[in-house]
């Protein structure tokens, strides 16, 4: 599929720094589109496709960006043709970096990395000379408020997360251990400014780190969850961790401390299974802007007993103290829009949720495609 992508250069001089001019803009845009035969989005309302026989333009919106790509080439040089005819733009030709991402097409797929990005954060945080780590956190490192250790800089360490953060976009395999140094930015300390500095050490070593999103594959939508029990030192709470792949391609992925200390392991690999069955639920609404139908939605969980319970519906005393919102996962089961499979130990989710040993880091690392280029 060809991409390119537009930059906006004017819309009016009076809307400029005021709070509607970003809606002032879709809303002119939006309807420009409409009247030439693009149709909205039913859920991705920034979203514009048109058909054309057998070629498809589909076009997003990102604010003053826009970002189309075509089957083949004509309807992009249309679209181009029809946008600089109505708006002063410029054309900035075939997408290769945006919002930090840097894009290289090939005729098999795409890679999508953040390169430029990760040189530039060692050399603003000093790591230029630092010697590189095989992992991003030791398995033996829990870490903690350490009430005795010497506070630093709290707006250096709230720059360095929030940076580390942004990273994730493309390196997912670091979304743990961000996550888990991103709790002590309230009152940080030396020792977690240490463990924030060994995650940069990690990325020197493999700074060329692509993610791969084949043309080819299919388009099943599948989901994995995942929970570390207790991961927590400091309130003992749980953290669940999901990522859903389409085909053979990682599309979304999150970890998030859980709201709730729980009482077994099957309490938190059910509140993980339900994370997970919001964010595919989502995804197969936004796939059918594409025209592409998911039914029966495959969510990978290694709990037998979570499983059982989403089948179910009868109220457990082991269960009755779970917030009421989780239970919507029972609801989607019955109507078989998810499906809830066991699988073994060896999981995806691991890398979401908790430290991982070297080989295992690393196995898990090249299951979601992730390539790095040399």
């Amino acid at each position: 599929m060809n991409q390119n992508i537009f930059g906006e250069h004017k819309l009016k001089k009076a809307l400029y720094g005021l709070k509607q001019a970003p809606r002032a803009w879709y809303d002119t845009l939006s309807q420009f589109l409409i009247d030439n035969g693009f149709t909205k989005g039913k859920f991705v309302r920034t979203l514009f496709r048109i058909q054309d026989g057998e070629s498809i333009l589909l076009v997003q919106i990102y604010v003053d960006n826009i970002i189309f790509g075509s089957t083949n080439k004509e309807p992009c040089d249309k679209f181009s043709n029809l946008m600089q005819g109505k708006f002063e733009m410029s054309m900035m030709g075939e997408l290769t970096f945006f919002l930090g991402l840097q894009v290289k097409q090939l005729k098999d797929g795409t890679f999508i990395s953040q390169t430029k990005y990760t040189r530039d954060l060692m050399k603003k945080f000093g790591m230029e000379e630092k010697s590189s780590v095989k992992i991003p956190i030791n398995t033996s490192v829990k870490m903690d408020m350490d009430a005795d250790g010497k506070a630093i800089d709290q707006t250096r360490y709230r720059a360095l997360i929030g940076s580390l953060l942004y990273l994730t976009a493309s390196r997912p395999y670091i979304t743990f251990v961000v996550g888990v140094c991103a709790r002590f930015q309230s009152a940080p300390k030396e020792s977690h400014m240490t463990a924030t500095k060994r995650i940069l050490r990690y990325l020197k070593g493999c700074q060329e780190v692509d993610l791969w999103y084949p043309k080819d594959g299919g388009f099943k939508l599948v989901g994995y969850s995942d929970s570390d029990y207790v991961g927590c030192r400091v309130d003992m709470k749980s953290t669940s961790g999901t990522c859903q792949m389409l085909g053979n391609r990682l599309f979304s992925w999150f970890n998030k401390k859980q709201n709730s200390i729980a009482t077994s392991t099957t309490e938190v690999e059910y509140i993980a299974a339900c994370s997970c069955c919001a964010q595919v639920l989502w995804m197969r609404q936004q796939l059918g802007d594409y025209n592409i139908e998911e039914r029966e939605i495959l969510i990978m969980c290694d709990n037998t007993s979570a499983i059982a319970i989403t089948q179910n519906l009868v109220l457990h005393s082991r269960t009755k103290h779970i917030d009421v919102r989780y239970h919507f996962i029972r609801d989607h089961v019955e109507k078989k829009d998810i499906t809830l499979e066991y699988i073994s130990i060896e999981r995806l989710g691991d890398i979401f949720t908790k430290p991982l040993y070297e080989s295992r880091f690393e196995e898990l690392k090249n299951e979601l495609d992730l390539i790095e280029l040399s």
